[in-house]
């Protein structure tokens, strides 16, 4: 990232060089985010953060108050808001006291003729469960959009599966601030409602635009060169066991919890997150920060949440354990 930004000051950022440069590491980066989702390239867009991804794909269905979406009441509002600010009803279902295997059981409970989308995180970020998106009921004219902020590096995706896939690149996989990816399933269902320079192929100033080919007409970001070149290098570097290894970590690290008397909140065996009471939460979250321990607390829950990447290792759990 240094020496491109480097090379951006010293050299300027224009000409037919530097563009087809920007361009291949444009391209190098949607392979490698393809390959994250294990999903074809075509089906991949260049988004700036899920919340844009699920605003992307609310705003090209074009729902109306007449239709429906069914959620969950542990969604971030990088999902929720999109689904707010949509005209149609959301239905809410209540998972975060049920054991995690029955969400897919209370989603479908919520559904009814009026649904259009189901939209609900794979790993909840307040409880670190998954919501087992796989199992969702399958119906025609229901979309699925599934929020991987917390899956995409941590564990295997199965975007395949679904609609809608959103990725965040700043997190489990380890890249640049406003980073992300959008798979789309089938780019021709889904209207082209928020275009940008880099999603259309050609455009006529009187009548309309074409837009690019596959997932790319949704691409909704212009990366600076460091910016593609830092998400390039940590998608490239992450290791081929990084998901047993944060499965591993994360199972240690709710064992060791428990061992020392904590609620953990997290069922075992779900992802790389881990979620525990600890009374004022923000309050011991600042306490470990000064102790060098990077956690969160989870407003109104009073939990503190751990995540256990494959970067950390038993250690880290020791230290921060000591520092509580």
């Amino acid at each position: 990232m240094t020496e491109w930004n480097r090379r951006d000051l010293a050299q300027g950022r224009g000409g037919k060089e530097y563009f087809e440069q920007l361009l291949a590491l444009r391209e190098g980066a949607r392979e490698e985010l393809a390959g994250v989702l294990e999903v074809g390239p075509e089906n991949v867009a260049l988004v700036s953060s899920t919340t844009n991804a699920c605003n992307v794909v609310l705003a090209g269905l074009d729902l109306s108050g007449e239709d429906e979406i069914v959620t969950t009441d542990v969604e971030h509002f990088g999902l929720l808001g999109p689904l707010l600010a949509s005209p149609a009803r959301v239905r809410v279902a209540h998972v975060r006291d049920a054991p995690p295997d029955e969400a897919p059981r209370l989603v479908s409970e919520q559904m009814t003729s009026r649904t259009k989308l189901i939209a609900l995180s794979h790993v909840s970020w307040v409880t670190g469960n998954s919501h087992f998106p796989s199992e969702l009921p399958r119906r025609p004219g229901v979309s699925i959009l599934v929020d991987g902020a917390q899956t995409a590096g941590a564990c295997p995706t199965q975007a395949v599966e679904f609609d809608f896939y959103t990725v965040s690149g700043q997190k489990w996989l380890c890249g640049p601030d406003s980073t992300g990816a959008l798979y789309v399933r089938d780019p021709e269902r889904l209207r082209v409602a928020l275009p940008t320079y880099m999603s259309q192929s050609a455009y006529d100033i009187e009548e309309s635009f074409t837009p690019k080919p596959g997932a790319a007409r949704f691409d909704s970001v212009w990366y600076a060169p460091g910016t593609l070149a830092g998400l390039l290098a940590a998608l490239e570097a992450a290791p081929e066991w990084r998901y047993e290894r944060t499965r591993e970590l994360a199972a240690y690290c709710r064992g060791r919890l428990v061992e020392a008397g904590h609620e953990v909140i997290t069922a075992p065996d779900q992802a790389g997150l881990i979620s525990f009471g600890a009374g004022d939460a923000a309050q011991a979250a600042a306490r470990l920060y000064e102790a060098g321990v990077v956690v969160r607390d989870i407003p109104a829950t009073g939990w503190l949440r751990v995540s256990c990447g494959w970067w950390t290792n038993e250690d880290d759990v020791e230290r921060m354990l000591n520092a509580l």
